[in-house]
């Protein structure tokens, strides 16, 4: 890729995941054996800040989801302890819905100076709408951003449906929707995820399985200035990505919108 073109954006990484590295080959193994997709790269810092360098990547979100409550203390002092190594960093905490504690999990986050929380339904194995996780909604709402991976063909526990439920409920709650607001559901996220307030979409891990018009147009209905870009690594390379962001046909003002200056306004950074 020609340098010149990256080196004329601000790019910020909007999804990114890291481990501790005596777990992050098993954890990246696990996480392609659950996609049934290969790899590109295992999710450690180093390697993480490598891809990111080859596009000139500026600032990463980073992230990693508590599979089981017990597991929640652990990551968040984790990419606590990251960011203050990387300050490219702006990590997020996490909890689970099973959590006997979720006010003691939020309380930890925002003492760890972590800008949100992050959910995977899918992984943790609850509805992204249940009585369970709009526990965690109440304590959020008004404090700290959620982002939430979005859809699967698979299962239902994070379908575009539940997001808009979350949102009609929580509506001052600011969720970042990963993944266009549903992975392998687009059609249904475009039916009832356009058009609401505080809701922002990352489109990581949607631009290699969409046709370029069928993603712009997308984010043509979400609204230029609603959505960023993300690599979800170590799922896929930033360099990869980054093409696939520029065949787009998006313009160099749109670019900018999404590669920094949108995830700049929804933190407030």
């Amino acid at each position: 890729m020609d340098s010149r073109i990256y080196s004329n954006y601000e790019i910020i990484d909007s999804h990114a995941h890291i481990f501790p590295e005596k777990i992050a080959e098993n954890a990246t193994v696990n996480i392609g054996h659950f996609y049934e997709l290969p790899m590109d790269s295992t999710g450690i810092s180093s390697k993480l800040i490598e891809s990111g360098n080859k596009i000139g990547v500026k600032r990463y979100l980073v992230c990693s989801t508590a599979t089981s409550p017990h597991q929640i203390t652990s990551i968040n002092s984790f990419i606590a302890s990251e960011c203050k190594i990387h300050k490219e960093y702006f990590g997020l905490g996490t909890t689970h819905a099973d959590s006997e504690d979720i006010e003691g999990d939020i309380r930890q986050i925002i003492d760890l100076g972590l800008h949100g929380v992050k959910l995977h339904p899918d992984f943790q194995k609850f509805n992204a709408d249940s009585p369970e996780a709009f526990r965690i909604y109440e304590q959020i709402e008004g404090v700290l951003p959620l982002m939430i991976h979005c859809g699967d063909n698979r299962y239902d526990f994070s379908a575009p449906q539940r997001i808009a439920n979350i949102h009609k409920n929580f509506p001052k709650l600011k969720i970042q929707a990963a993944h266009l607001g549903g992975y392998q559901r687009w059609e249904d996220a475009e039916k009832c995820l356009v058009g609401l307030d505080n809701v922002c979409f990352d489109f990581s891990s949607s631009l290699a399985f969409l046709s370029p018009q069928k993603a712009a147009h997308m984010i043509r209905s979400y609204g230029v200035e609603n959505c960023f870009y993300g690599s979800d690594f170590p799922m896929w390379n930033h360099s990869e990505e980054f093409e696939r962001f520029l065949a787009l046909g998006f313009t160099p003002e749109e670019n900018q919108l999404m590669l920094a200056d949108n995830f700049k306004r929804f933190y407030g950074i």
